[in-house]
């Protein structure tokens, strides 16, 4: 695989979701075969692509069983779904991953799960981007242990700077215990010009975090709402939308600050940020 990405902070709705999927469309659009991976028990993006978490029989959750009962072939092929896009495919999660930690975290290798698979699976896939529960558990061990680098998307306003500074104590933490924790860009979310909150809030972060801050922003576009509704990316459905322009922006400085060449995007009309 050329790159693995978790997305990921402790703190919900500031865009994680938005992020891995839009993020992901824009690849899977250019021709990489992309996997989406389900980490949040709550399940998101597994609800954004038409999947039911309460309903589904096998997940993620399936893996770590299959680990725990020492199955000598993981259930990869059963576990995998389309997602009705082309080179766009999803490992979904089910609420079964909120018994994870109670069930089966004290068994022997549960935080490498995710990491063997994405090793098993590594010719089926160019990237791989994985939407994180919110929470210090079993599931974030797995994603930062499995990830080249973490996103951490940050709402521009102040309560969510807290969940930020939660995120930062936990790579601390991961830093202490391994000797290097993964590494990770900051991303400013639902930034709105319009108010004086969201100013005042990318200041903060600006002020704080120069070195890990990504320069630009991803702006509150209701384009988002829709796509989600329509369980399309935007990145795949109104390429020219400012949300999905800023996540080109995004995607571009990933690839080229891995050393990558930036992947070539059809010019779009500029519009400006509402």
């Amino acid at each position: 695989m050329k790159k693995i990405w978790a997305v990921a902070n402790q703190k919900g709705g500031v865009g994680k979701t938005t992020t891995a999927v839009t993020l992901a469309g824009q690849l899977s659009g250019e021709g990489e075969r992309v996997l989406l991976i389900d980490l949040d028990p709550h399940g998101s993006l597994t609800t954004y692509f038409g999947q039911d978490p309460d309903g589904i029989e096998l997940s993620v959750y399936t893996l770590f069983k299959d680990r725990a009962d020492k199955r000598p072939e993981p259930r990869y092929d059963q576990v995998l779904l389309e997602t009705g896009f082309e080179n766009l495919s999803l490992l979904p999660a089910s609420t079964a991953l909120a018994t994870l930690d109670r069930q089966l975290g004290a068994e022997e290798g549960m935080g490498l799960v995710i990491a063997r698979a994405l090793q098993d699976l590594d010719a089926r896939f160019d990237y791989v981007f994985m939407d994180c529960p919110p929470m210090l558990g079993v599931l974030m061990v797995n994603a930062l242990a499995a990830c080249d680098q973490l996103l951490i998307p940050v709402q521009c306003e102040f309560l969510a700077l807290k969940g930020l500074e939660r995120m930062l104590h936990t790579l601390k933490m991961i830093a202490r215990a391994r000797g290097e924790s993964p590494a990770h860009l900051i991303v400013p979310t639902m930034y709105d010009r319009r108010t004086r909150a969201s100013g005042e809030a990318l200041d903060v972060l600006r002020q704080r975090y120069p070195e890990r801050l990504w320069s630009e922003v991803i702006p509150v576009d209701t384009q988002f709402r829709e796509a989600s509704k329509a369980g399309k990316p935007l990145s795949l459905s109104q390429r020219s939308a400012r949300g999905a322009r800023a996540y080109v922006r995004l995607l571009d400085h990933l690839l080229q600050r891995d050393g990558e060449a930036a992947v070539p995007h059809p010019p779009v009309q500029d519009q400006a940020w509402a």
